[in-house]
């Protein structure tokens, strides 16, 4: 695989991802044409809530981000003719750029646009498997790059899929965000493990994972190097969670073997996600993303690299709303049983 860097013309970093080791793009005979004036995060900040003990970030230039654009002014396509966009090369197979309009940026992280392909309307499920180990080897590639940089403590690799979810484009892509700080949910993980291995002297994620591989009710699929389940305790309407067998803390300590598998196994749980509703329903919304253990912490082997798929579409033409108990005090109410959605995440598998 090949990896060739460039700059857009307001100076973000742009990085083109190839399989071919031979691969290359003409970067100097493809620059970014458009009068763009250097990006400034203006306003950009990170408060502190003492009470519940979380950093909250605010960005008000995000509030001219671009927002539902036609087909033909996608900024996330290939530039062509005068149709000029965020990839000033005529083709390319994935892009990961800097955010225009990013979250956290400067010496309070970074956020990065993956594109997955070229094709406007794809779909990661859509993918090859080349494509998607190409995909898995820029966020992993990304991962250990963001590792780097001093204002950044947790990278979380990510995709919104879907109009529902409250995605504003529609070409195929995720993003990098590189937090300036560890984020809620993994210090609250990783408190959990912490209080289990004083208490026990073993691994919670561990447990967790041999406890629902003997259990076998949740099971989505499983092979050689990684097991997908709905959890015990799932939140939303579908959601699976997949672990490779071997703790890892990031996406840096996967090997050969389950960097290889990985492809296979993602694609079938994508396409099953396509299938709950019915061949009628249209695209499942969801939020995939990569719980990644932060740098720079103690005990970081402790944690476990796993990857989080859900929907909030609870059936056909229902979505499930954050309403009063779980927007307001943060104690979620499923619709769906987790072993009714595994059942029925068994049943849409691929023939």
């Amino acid at each position: 695989m090949k990896r060739t860097t460039t700059r857009l013309a307001d100076g973000r970093e742009l990085i083109y991802y190839d399989a071919a080791d031979d691969a290359g793009h003409a970067v100097r005979d493809s620059p970014d044409r458009r009068p763009l004036p250097t990006v400034r995060a203006a306003g950009a900040e990170i408060r502190h809530d003492p009470l519940l003990d979380e950093r909250v970030g605010y960005a008000a230039h995000r509030q001219t981000r671009t927002y539902h654009p036609p087909a033909d002014q996608c900024p996330l396509c290939p530039s062509r003719g005068e149709q000029l966009s965020e990839i000033p090369a005529d083709s390319y197979q994935v892009a990961v750029f800097e955010n225009r309009f990013p979250s956290f940026s400067g010496t309070s992280g970074r956020c990065e646009v993956v594109c997955f392909t070229s094709e406007h309307d794809a779909s990661f499920a859509s993918l090859t498997e080349e494509q998607a180990a190409l995909v898995l080897h820029a966020w992993t590639d990304r991962t250990a790059e963001l590792s780097r940089l001093p204002g950044v403590t947790q990278v979380y690799c990510f995709e919104n899929r879907g109009a529902e979810i409250g995605v504003t484009l529609g070409h195929p892509h995720g993003q990098i965000y590189g937090y300036p700080f560890v984020t809620p949910f993994t210090r609250r993980a990783l408190r959990s493990v912490a209080d289990h291995k004083a208490r026990t002297g073993a691994n919670l994620y561990d447990e967790r994972l041999a406890a629902e591989r003997a259990d076998g009710r949740r099971i989505v699929l499983e092979t050689a190097h990684w097991t997908a389940f709905v959890p015990h305790a799932a939140r939303w309407p579908y959601e699976v969670h997949l672990y490779p067998r071997r703790r890892v803390p990031d996406l840096i300590g996967l090997g050969p073997e389950e960097q290889a598998e990985f492809p296979g196994v993602y694609l079938e749980l994508l396409r099953r996600f396509d299938r709950i509703f019915g061949p009628e329903a249209p695209p499942t919304p969801y939020i995939s993303g990569w719980h990644q253990a932060p740098f720079g912490i103690e005990a970081r082997e402790d944690f476990a690299l796993h990857l989080e798929l859900f929907t909030i579409r609870r059936s056909p033409g229902k979505l499930k709303y954050l309403a009063g108990s779980e927007s307001g005090m943060g104690a979620f109410v499923n619709d769906v049983l987790p072993e009714a959605a595994a059942d029925r995440l068994r049943e849409v598998a691929s023939r």
